[in-house]
């Protein structure tokens, strides 16, 4: 911004020659970037110092961190994120939505601490499992068929934004199974869009990848409406849970090799449809898949403090069992990928299995985006 003061010359009687004193301080708002202040020639005059106000950029990149409504709010990492998606109000087959008082008062501390950070907060509605028992699908999918149900939907979730101050929503249907559900999520999308982008609010969508990850052919069996993509700001690429693609294989879970796959399918279909590549936003896993199906996933967290050293590994032996997951160095190069691609950042699931201090996966993508953008991280 330039800012011109002109002192124009005033003839009172006698003529007399005036001057005007021009200053002007240029600003750039990309992400990460120290600005830089031109100051004038010094004065004889010691001047008053002044503050200058510590303002956090906006990032060019995002990264988003899924956090699950269950979560201790305090331990998640709110500095590395521009975005925390909180997992999950429900659907009712009738468009209410449904959320425990134990998951409000956890949406509530997230948001007062987001805030310490300029972190965006985004409610997410739908996930894998519902509320009421089993799959959410039936939920969401008989939710968003009927027009009546679809609107009372999206009047209760602009309901929740606008009294928990939310920056957003995030859908997360899983998954579109045929034409008509695809239908339906598109102009559900549609409603949210015409609701929150003109109260400055955001609309997020979460994705499956997409690709076979042996084959790494399309999945006929997931259904999407491509002009749902024009109504939503981010596209979450769940580029994970590949491990149960054509019988379990732990290893599926997401090698580099199927995440290459999935980039070079979701750029070329929004080259395809003229949209841009920033609304892509690449998924990487927090947790590590174990080659029995009937143990439990960890967190990468626990990986770390059962041994530190893992932290350069992508399969780790624990308890008897081997785990596969992405390590420091596979997720170097995801986000390198990501980036190189033009896609617009990075997601986590999820923010709550990260390790902490220097092991900190989060971490380790952001130096990434910084290093990548030749920008210095506020």
């Amino acid at each position: 911004m330039r800012i011109r003061y002109l002192f124009l010359a005033m003839v009172i009687s006698i003529a007399f020659t005036g001057g005007y004193f021009t200053g002007a301080v240029s600003g750039n708002n990309d992400s990460y970037k120290t600005k830089k202040i031109a100051h004038s020639a010094q004065s004889a005059k010691n001047p008053v110092q002044k503050t200058i106000p510590n303002l956090k950029a906006e990032p060019s990149k995002v990264l988003i961190g899924y956090v699950q409504d269950f979560r201790n709010p305090a331990i998640i990492d709110y500095e590395k994120l521009t975005h925390v998606i909180f997992s999950f109000a429900h659907p009712g087959k009738d468009g209410s939505v449904i959320m425990n008082d134990a998951a409000i008062n956890n949406l509530r501390a997230i948001i007062l601490n987001a805030q310490k950070y300029d972190t965006k907060v985004i409610l997410a509605i739908g996930g894998w499992f519902h509320i009421q028992g089993g799959e959410s699908y039936d939920y969401f999918r008989t939710a968003i068929a009927d027009t009546n149900s679809r609107s009372r939907l999206v009047k209760e979730l602009l309901h929740i934004v606008d009294r928990e101050k939310l920056d957003g929503i995030d859908i997360d249907f899983e998954h579109p199974r045929n034409q008509e559900d695809a239908q339906s999520l598109a102009a559900f999308a549609k409603e949210l869009s015409e609701q929150l982008h003109p109260k400055g609010k955001e609309l997020s969508i979460a994705v499956n990848a997409k690709v076979h990850s042996g084959t790494g052919t399309d999945i006929h069996s997931v259904v999407f409406e491509s002009s749902m993509f024009r109504y939503v700001d981010y596209v979450n690429i769940m580029a994970y849970d590949g491990h149960w693609d054509d019988g379990y294989n732990a290893a599926n879970l997401s090698p580099f090799s199927y995440t290459e796959n999935i980039v070079a399918y979701w750029t070329s279909l929004f080259e395809s449809l003229n949209l841009s590549k920033e609304k892509l936003v690449l998924g990487v896993p927090f947790y590590a898949q174990p080659e029995d199906p009937a143990i439990k996933q960890v967190s990468y967290a626990a990986l770390i403090d059962e041994n530190p050293e893992n932290a350069g590994r992508d399969t780790a032996k624990m308890n008897g069992t081997t785990y596969h997951y992405n390590g420091d160095e596979t997720m170097q190069r995801k986000t390198k990928l990501a980036l190189d691609h033009g896609l617009g950042g990075m997601m986590i699931w999820e923010a709550g299995h990260d390790a902490e201090g220097p092991y900190s996966l989060a971490g380790t993508i952001l130096e990434v985006i910084t290093k990548l953008e030749g920008e210095v991280a506020l």
